[in-house]
């Protein structure tokens, strides 16, 4: 790997900021400075629009945590790349969010993996199961997380797991691995999309949750970074990875507010782009990609099929699903189905024709059927927000047409 100066210029053109920081210091704030050059530690929050990928480097050593949707793992690989990594000691798994280990299957394809830890909890879905298969079919090491263990990259930095505790909460969310990294008297507290019972659960455990810098929870979800967590953990520096424009509203001002009220600077992937936090284990300096904007890959559907019938888009927070006929003569949908990941929602087209060149709405919601929307009729919403897959199939169960998100 190249040396650490060389990194920060490996891996992005950065504009410098200098922070002061100053919570787990004992005595006292940190020394200021001007520049770190020689810092030992670096903690990238790689830029992966709405979603989560950390990168640790200390000295030598490497570790990933996360990295994004599944269309974002080339980026992660190029970045990586980039700062002269061949080889990862360890790769995280927060949890099996789309949003989070999408992009893995990427990074363990192309770089050997010492060790793989994660969160362990049970998610039937088609991205956490094949990670988990590519896991196994490499060989690498798995280790379920555990609060109380910690990870071994080097002997003077402290890795220890604050998060899952001993009995699961039973939610992906709540139940992601929580990391506090320690490099002298520095420490950062990195804890993917843990919430509100997380943070209590950590905080009644006992553990030091103080730290300079924060990686704020779940996209700084309103669901997260309670005013009590924020005050135990007093950081000088927050980081929200954060997607431009999402659906969800992230970062909510709520949680903006109460960082703002514990007196932490903020960095914001969607508007700082990529955001290094380097130390000595004195001092903090930030870097940041100021103008590099995400460009999303749109995920692979499954090509026009020759009945030119295909799922066009797929709104999860909508809830809705669009199919559309890009051939040149009507087909009759009649009795063909659409199913969500797992097959726990099966939707059945009326008698109904689709026109070519048109385009139909399925709706999961109640409402008055017409010639470019349907509805499903459903109480309750049938799409995980979190990532799921719509699988378009002709009466005989032959699958037509798949679209992910």
């Amino acid at each position: 790997m190249a040396s650490t100066p060389l990194k920060i210029l490996f891996c992005l053109t950065l504009a410098v900021c200098v922070v002061t920081a100053g919570c787990s210091v004992p005595g006292g704030q940190p020394e200021i400075a001007s520049s770190l050059p020689g810092a030992d530690l670096l903690v990238h929050f790689i830029d992966v629009g709405q979603g989560d990928s950390i990168f640790v480097e200390f000295r030598d050593k490497t570790m990933l945590i996360d990295a994004g949707e599944r269309q974002m793992g080339t980026r992660v690989v190029g970045y990586l790349q980039e700062c002269g990594v061949e080889r990862l000691d360890v790769v995280v798994a927060t949890h099996a969010h789309s949003d989070h280990i999408g992009g893995l299957r990427d990074v363990i394809s192309a770089f050997p993996v010492d060790r793989f830890i994660d969160a362990g909890q049970p998610h039937p879905t088609v991205t956490y199961e094949r990670l988990l298969a590519q896991v196994e079919d490499l060989g690498i090491p798995y280790t379920v997380a555990v609060r109380g263990q910690t990870i071994t990259l080097d002997p003077d930095l402290e890795i220890l797991i604050e998060n899952p505790g001993l009995q699961p909460l039973g939610d992906a969310n709540e139940d992601s691995v929580v990391l506090k990294v320690t490099y002298r008297g520095i420490s950062y507290l990195l804890t993917g999309d843990a919430g509100r019972p997380a943070e209590e659960g950590m905080a009644e455990a006992g553990l030091d949750l103080d730290a300079d810098v924060l990686k704020v929870g779940h996209h700084a979800s309103r669901y997260a970074s309670s005013a009590g967590f924020l005050d135990a953990v007093s950081p000088a520096i927050s980081v929200i990875s954060v997607g431009e424009g999402n659906d969800y509203g992230h970062p909510h001002e709520e949680v903006l507010d109460r960082l703002h009220a514990v007196g932490s600077r903020i960095y914001r992937t969607d508007h700082d782009g990529t955001v290094v936090v380097a130390t000595d284990g004195r001092a903090l300096a930030v870097t940041t990609s100021k103008g590099s904007p995400v460009t999303l890959t749109p995920r692979a559907t499954t090509k026009v099929p020759p009945s030119g019938v295909y799922v066009a888009d797929l709104d999860l927070v909508a809830e809705k699903v669009c199919i559309a006929n890009a051939g040149a003569t009507p087909v009759n949908l009649t009795g063909w189905t659409i199913v969500d990941e797992g097959v726990r929602n099966t939707y059945i087209f009326p008698v109904f024709t689709l026109a070519p060149g048109t385009r139909v709405t399925v709706h999961t919601g109640p409402g008055n059927d017409t010639a470019t929307d349907l509805y499903w009729g459903r109480g309750a919403p049938v799409w995980n927000n979190d990532g799921d897959i719509a699988t378009l199939s002709d009466p005989g169960g032959v699958a037509v047409s798949v679209m992910e998100r």
